[in-house]
């Protein structure tokens, strides 16, 4: 056998074992991606051309006449996978240029595809049929039995794939992606040039020489393949090198499989001299001299993994607990999410947390949920002291987490759990200085308005009752009397937001023992009796109902009456003429509640969150204390305010008032 029988026989073995290493690492990384499922069918198409010459050699080497069958199987996987590889070539890249973002336009995509695929498959269905009819097929150069059509389409693809490589290393995000792109650009380019020469241009050149260049045209594939392993694994190019332990089982199995076809080809030469099972057995016995080694670097190559992880996550832990430092939880959850999601280069990131509104309760009493939590290999718990504290979930790209960085993410989770409470404890210091500086102002603000009040109210009861005399005198003229009715209103007016001042100021009082009773019924009904009036001066309609009767709820009933009319005269303000104010009570949960309901425009939603700041308001003549006086006589009583607007077709406000009632106090 001469030397490029030999070359043509390692570099079909080669080629078909590459082809198979990929189509097994793509099949175990499923990443649900146009791109690797046309990388795995491209893949596909060179393991039949490489896997079927590699079997025509080996018959021709084997028998002096190869047999027929074996012949006509080689030709149909050889043509196949040769007239399929242009549209796959296109098509990948095609896919490439959409993940990278560089194709916009799919309509023209599609229907150069459409040409390509469909040229392939009529060159499938009409050029194989012809092959196996003729006498002769050359396994060397099998290209030039397809035709002219399959040398147009090949050039075609190959000059197109050229122009997008181009592309692909002048955007290229880094030094070492560019560098394999430019090495495909040239790839390509030779590939193109060779095509040419032995398709198109049909060049008078001898026989050997001919052979020699259709057998480097066929065997320079095999080197892109084998770079974008390296690329794969030290620069994670395309998100796979992250999938170590895949890479790792792949590559060990590829190996086991070249050294025992290296133990059958050496058994075969060393035949003359010795048995091949005595060669076989010699051969594999040799392979215990370099388990020590080979152990030795796996555990150099291993523990760097890890250590490499755990420098990773304690650069995360850094900054996480910077974030943490700000207290505050919902930004530090989504600083986790995207930071984690960043370091270990996962596909989705999510954490939930026991205490969270809309996440999973970790702490579920059921056994089903947990059972399901302990199994699902993209959940990491974080534990104290055997309770879940949270979930973080992990959704890598491909199948499987790699076990380098399941160990990082569960060491990760171990350290949230001390950046978590310094975050929890952070964000309730800035609570209670919040809470604790609004006191402040407030009782600031009740002490001024007090002031206030107490040397504005006399002077003005003074000014009031000397206006109400001259109302009764009979001489005053009318024009006068006009004036000194309009002056008095004002006064009146003044008096009320001024008594409203004292209103907010004063807090609520207590009975002597430290329990406020009050019978709501009651209360209620005064109030709507009070403002009926008001209500049919506006023309609305003000509705009073109490279910069950009387209700002793824990509050005095000055503090209940200054809840409920500082509400419905919010209610009749808000509402147009012809309006309902419905005063509703009702019981849920053993607790009282006082609703109040309106048919008025609702509050827009950028206001919402200041309604109940005292001093603000949206009326000309308002003081902006109402429904700061209603949350805070709430509050002084344990008990809650809840709101809704709109209620029912883009109109309408719903308060409601939750009180606890005598029971509940007394427990």
């Amino acid at each position: 056998m001469g030397p490029l029988l030999y070359l043509r026989l390692i570099g079909y073995t080669l080629g078909t074992l590459i082809q198979l290493f990929w189509m097994v690492v793509i099949l175990g990384y499923r990443r649900q991606r146009n791109f690797e499922r046309v990388f795995f069918f491209l893949c596909v198409a060179f393991f039949l051309f490489y896997g079927g010459s590699l079997l025509a050699l080996n018959s021709q080497i084997h028998y002096a006449q190869p047999p027929a069958g074996v012949e006509a199987f080689a030709i149909v996987i050889i043509s196949a996978g040769l007239c399929m590889s242009p549209a796959l070539l296109l098509h990948l890249h095609m896919e490439y240029a959409e993940t990278r973002g560089l194709l916009q336009v799919k309509a023209w995509k599609r229907g150069v595809l459409a040409l390509f695929y469909l040229a392939g498959l009529h060159l499938v269905l009409h050029r194989i049929p012809l092959l196996l009819k003729e006498a002769h097929f050359n396994f060397i150069a099998p290209g030039s039995f397809l035709g002219q059509g399959f040398a147009i389409l090949l050039v075609i693809s190959l000059a197109w794939c050229a122009g997008w490589e181009r592309r692909f290393a002048t955007t290229a995000p880094d030094r070492a992606q560019r560098y394999f792109h430019w090495m495909l650009l040239v790839f390509f380019v030779m590939a193109l040039l060779s095509a040419g020469m032995l398709h198109l241009a049909q060049l008078p050149i001898s026989t050997q020489t001919s052979d020699e260049l259709a057998s480097a045209f066929s065997l320079l594939p095999i080197v892109p393949f084998t770079v974008l392993i390296d690329l794969v694994y030290r620069r994670n190019f395309l998100q796979i090198g992250r999938q170590k332990n895949l890479l790792y089982a792949v590559s060990a199995t590829f190996l086991a499989l070249l050294y025992l076809s290296l133990v059958r080809r050496l058994g075969l030469w060393l035949e003359p001299l010795l048995p091949p099972e005595a060669s076989a057995s010699i051969l594999l016995f040799v392979l215990v001299i370099f388990i020590e080694p080979l152990q030795r670097v796996l555990g150099r190559s291993l523990k760097e993994a890890a250590q490499l992880e755990m420098d990773r996550v304690q650069k995360l832990m850094a900054k996480i607990q910077q974030e943490a430092r700000q207290g505050n939880m919902a930004r530090l959850v989504s600083f986790i999410e995207r930071r984690t999601k960043e370091q270990f280069e996962l596909r989705e990131v999510r954490l939930d947390l026991a205490d969270g509104e809309n996440v999973r309760k970790a702490n579920s009493s059921s056994e089903e949920p947990k059972a399901a939590l302990a199994f699902d290999p993209h959940e990491f718990r974080i534990l104290r002291e055997g309770k879940n504290e949270g979930v973080l979930h992990a959704e890598p790209h491909g199948a499987t987490i790699s076990g380098e960085t399941r160990a990082a993410l569960e060491f990760l989770c171990e350290q949230l759990l001390g950046a978590l409470d310094l975050c929890r404890l952070i964000e309730e210091k800035l609570r209670l200085e919040r809470e604790l500086a609004e006191r402040e102002r407030l009782a600031l603000v009740g002490q001024m308005a007090a002031s206030i009040s107490h040397n504005l109210k006399n002077p003005l009861g003074s000014m009031k009752t000397i206006l109400q005399v001259q109302l009764e005198n009979p001489e005053l003229p009318e024009s006068i009397r006009a004036e000194t009715k309009m002056v008095l209103e004002e006064i009146g007016r003044l008096l009320a937001k001024l008594n409203q001042l004292l209103q907010f100021s004063r807090p609520a009082l207590r009975l002597g023992n430290g329990t406020a009773l009050c019978d709501a019924a009651a209360v209620i009904e005064e109030v709507a009796t009070v403002l009926s009036h008001e209500a049919a001066r506006r023309g609305l309609k003000l509705n009073a109902a109490i279910s069950g009767g009387s209700a002793r709820v824990a509050i005095t009933a000055e503090a209940l009456n200054d809840i409920v009319s500082n509400l419905v005269v919010n209610a009749l303000e808000a509402t147009p003429r012809g309006g309902h104010v419905r005063v509703n009570v009702v019981r849920e949960d053993g607790k009282l509640c006082v609703v109040v309901e309106d048919d008025g425009s609702g509050i827009p939603s950028e206001l919402r969150e200041k309604i109940l700041q005292p001093f603000f308001t949206t009326k000309s003549q308002g003081t902006g204390l109402g429904l700061a006086i209603v949350a805070r006589r709430v509050a002084e009583f344990g008990g809650k305010v809840d709101w809704e607007s709109p209620v029912k077709n883009g109109h309408g406000t719903r308060f409601k008032v939750t009180l606890p009632e005598e029971e509940t106090r007394k427990q």
